[in-house]
């Protein structure tokens, strides 16, 4: 079995605290070579990880020989031109979400990366928690009958501390609604299907954060439609002062449908509630141990926090997408579909209309 080189590109937190660890546990693959455009992140970076090859060009780490995939996980604006690069390079390709500043660019890089018949994933990093797969099977199995709603719910306190270029429009495109809510988009496309139509409200709370200008939202909400006929209400928020973060703050899914219930939720990683049609009420079901880490996986779950350790799961499907010649889950495909419906999100706010979302979808990289 060849061993796969990997560049990371963007040595930030994302980088060194889940794609490193998830690599770490795949056989035969190295950390090839740390590309980042800030000196101190890369040095700090390199001395953390001990990686020979290190630069400030992506276009030199992109074109190296011993580089088989690359992982990126710089700011948003960088996506596009980085992925496009390392493809045309013959490079495999791991993008944080979003894919792209808006959805003409995500299909772009879908139409190269498929042109190229290079693997290619979305990090939507959530779809790996063990109570979210087994939620997803049983939706699959059709254990919800008729769907009627989907609600999600992802609220933190991040106060008014500078979000970097999280907070700047041409640098991240979106706020809240690229950070947090486009994972929740993704549950609902893979537990409900396609939206048809939304109506979303975008707002901003804060214009300055410590000293520095803000200027994109700190909360979202959006109402949907989708395709099967099923309702949809999505809210995130960085401004549920008391929530806390992370895993300790609140991060809600439901679905009901004729049949039954499920909820989800991220800090409950093993397991979900459910109730039945006219049955009492909601009760807790466990997740069966099959689920507890992505097939063929050799992370152990009983090894560190599992609320920290299932997104190491993540760097597993790219790894073994890569060896067995197969697509990706999620794909760039997964991120293009996610990247439509904020568009839409955008629109509508501005708009202050609904919108439907074929009508996104039809806009074309010029």
């Amino acid at each position: 079995m060849k061993t796969l080189g990997f560049a990371i590109v963007g040595c930030g937190g994302i980088a060194l605290q889940n794609h490193l660890p998830g690599l770490a546990l795949c056989p035969e693959t190295r950390l090839a070579a740390l590309c980042d455009s800030v000196p101190a992140t890369l040095e700090r970076a390199r001395q953390q990880t001990g990686a020979k090859v290190v630069s400030t060009d992506y276009l030199e780490i992109v074109r190296r020989d011993d580089v088989d995939a690359v992982i990126l996980a710089t700011p948003n604006h960088t996506h596009k031109e980085i992925a496009l690069a390392a493809i045309a390079a013959g490079k495999h390709v791991l993008c944080e979400k979003p894919l792209a500043l808006n959805a003409a660019d995500a299909r772009a890089m879908a139409e190269a990366a498929e042109a190229a018949d290079v693997r290619h994933m979305t990090a939507f990093t959530y779809r790996f928690v063990p109570a979210m797969r087994y939620l997803a099977h049983l939706a699959k199995r059709g254990d919800l009958g008729d769907l009627y709603h989907y609600r999600s719910c992802r609220l933190q306190d991040w106060g008014t501390r500078d979000l970097g270029w999280r907070q700047l429009r041409a640098l991240a495109g979106s706020g809240e609604l690229g950070d947090m809510l486009s994972h929740r988009i993704d549950f609902a496309h893979l537990l409900v299907g396609p939206m048809k139509r939304l109506v979303a409200g975008l707002r901003r709370f804060h214009a300055v954060r410590m000293g520095k200008p803000s200027e994109l939202d700190d909360w979202v909400a959006i109402m949907a439609e989708f395709d099967c006929g099923a309702t949809g209400v999505l809210e995130s928020s960085k401004l549920a002062t008391g929530r806390n973060e992370s895993w300790r703050s609140l991060d809600l899914v439901e679905v009901n449908g004729s049949e039954r219930s499920f909820v989800f939720s991220t800090g409950n990683w093993n397991s979900l509630q459910t109730g039945k049609l006219g049955g009492p009420g909601l009760e807790t079901i466990p997740v069966p141990k099959p689920f507890w880490r992505w097939p063929g996986s050799l992370r152990d779950p009983h090894v560190g926090d599992p609320l920290v350790t299932f997104r190491y799961d993540q760097a597993w499907e790219f790894v073994d997408a890569i060896r067995n010649q197969r697509p990706c889950v999620p794909s760039f495909h997964d991120g293009v579909r996610v990247q439509v419906a904020m568009d839409a999100a955008m629109r509508s706010a501005e708009s202050r209309q609904w919108v439907e979302l074929a009508e996104v979808s039809s806009v074309r990289h010029a």
